[in-house]
């Protein structure tokens, strides 16, 4: 036994069989393969950040294991993005409806919410198991509860303790706390697309993708909702942000800007949130009150310090240009957990930096993520999306651009469905004759605007977007018109 309490191992070469003066001994904790709790690589967090890493490295031959305090699966099958476009999708249908209620279509469409929230689970309930079933069928150790530092290369993960030669943190974001009085009576995201049934009176606080994407579902769903927000979708372009608000506000939620929630009290069995706008006080009574406030990485329990891990300010741990801990070379970060420059905390970017930090692992620190032309959409109805630099950012970069904007209402694919409210600006630079960014609002923005990214991200010339021949009609028709 060395002093350490460890056993002592043999290394040896075929020559071994001669003499044993060429075997050397090691009692390097990595080489311990066989001791019950050892493995190649943990990953934290069970969803698009974490999966690549844990099914390339275990299909590599190491040995793995996932841990998530949730139900397997992550948040944008569970808690976020498939479960809150099943609900759009619903309240998509009661919104044209209406619209070509005296276009053709004739009857009544509402929604039922319970009826909904049956076939949302439909996407859903089935998914913690099938995804810890693959993980076990391919050899991967599935853990539950919450995973905690001891040192560098040890977790706790409830009672037990596992040892890792590397760990993968991806364990996403949650609701930013808002230090208010009572702010404990909030429900998050998570809560509202698992409401058994709506409530009447529905507040959002915030005014990011979150409040306006539920205040189009459930003002469709016949609730009466209101917005308390600061700035409205602050990582949009204002000119369509503007249109997007009065849209809202036309369809009946009560938008209010510039203000902010101090306090939440609960009165019986209802709420009455204190507000300020412009150094004024104003109450909203409501039913439930969702919070829309920003999500922050999900570090806090993590135990960072003991782990040798260094946070930023906003909580998401640092790392190197290849999403690898500056403090702890052992530990990489993938998804919401890592912020850093150029990056948006979407999903196809986590599932993107998971395949970065898997080859990392397997090859060495080799690889960067890159976020060029990563679109991002607001599912409203319509939708708001964009792609690249907004005008004001394009401006700054000192460089000739030629922007163009126009309002679209009055366009063939906005007509045919009578969509409300239609828009769209294009900055290009006018030297390299390249798509620096796109933003777009109405009718199939959320589907036309990937291959405007697409052309952001591989620096395509303006020219051959315009000139491609897309089908028609489709929205994808209109995009040479907006260059």
């Amino acid at each position: 036994m060395t002093s350490g309490g460890h056993r002592t191992r043999w290394r040896c070469t075929m020559s071994t069989l001669i003499t044993a003066s060429h075997c050397v001994m090691s009692n390097d904790e990595s080489d311990r393969k066989d001791d019950k709790g050892d493995f190649d690589l943990v990953v934290i967090g069970t969803g698009e950040g974490g999966s690549s890493p844990a099914f390339k490295c275990r299909n590599a031959g190491w040995r793995v294991a996932v841990v998530d305090e949730q139900p397997f699966g992550g948040t944008c099958a569970l808690r976020g993005c498939d479960p809150k476009k099943v609900l759009v999708g619903g309240a998509e249908v009661v919104a044209w409806h209406r619209r070509m209620a005296a276009h053709g279509v004739t009857g009544g469409a509402r929604l039922s919410w319970p009826a909904l929230m049956d076939f949302k689970s439909s996407f859903t309930k089935d998914v913690p198991a099938k995804r810890e079933d693959a993980y076990q069928k391919s050899g991967i150790e599935t853990l539950h509860g919450e995973a905690r530092f001891v040192s560098h290369n040890h977790l706790a993960v409830g009672e037990r303790t596992v040892r890792a030669k590397h760990i993968v943190v991806a364990a996403g974001a949650r609701p930013r706390p808002l230090g208010i009085p009572g702010e404990e009576w909030l429900i998050t995201s998570t809560d509202f697309v698992e409401l058994d049934e709506l409530p009447r009176r529905v507040a959002l606080v915030g005014a990011g993708y979150i409040a306006f994407e539920f205040a189009h579902i459930a003002a469709r769903a016949g609730a009466s909702v209101i917005i308390v927000g600061r700035t409205p979708l602050a990582r949009f372009d204002e000119t369509l942000v503007e249109r997007l608000v009065a849209c809202t506000r036309e369809i009946g939620v009560d938008v209010r800007l510039g203000a902010e929630v101090v306090a939440i009290e609960r009165r019986d069995d209802a709420l009455r949130l204190v507000c300020n706008a412009h150094g004024s006080e104003f109450h909203v009574d409501a039913d439930v009150a969702v919070h829309g406030a920003g999500r922050v990485p999900s570090t806090a329990g993590l135990d960072a310090d003991r782990g040798g891990i260094t946070l930023t300010d906003g909580g998401a741990i640092k790392v190197n240009d290849y999403l690898q801990s500056v403090t702890n070379p052992a530990v990489y970060a993938a998804g919401d957990v890592a912020r850093p420059p150029g990056k948006l905390p979407l999903t196809p970017v986590a599932a993107h930096e998971g395949a970065i930090v898997a080859s990392n692992l397997l090859k060495g620190a080799s690889k960067k993520p890159d976020y060029r032309g990563t679109p991002s959409v607001v599912f409203t109805i319509p939708p708001l999306a964009s792609v690249g630099l907004s005008e004001k950012a394009a401006r700054a970069l000192g460089r000739e651009i030629t922007v163009k904007a126009e309002d679209t209402t009055s366009w063939y694919s906005n007509r045919r469905t009578r969509t409300p409210v239609g828009f769209f600006k294009t900055i290009v630079d006018t030297d390299a004759g390249t798509l620096l960014g796109a933003h777009l609002l109405g009718e199939g923005a959320a589907e036309a605007i990937n291959v405007l990214a697409l052309a952001v991200r591989l620096g395509l010339p303006v020219s051959d977007v315009k000139h491609a021949l897309y089908a028609y009609p489709t929205v994808g028709a209109d995009l040479p018109y907006m260059l």
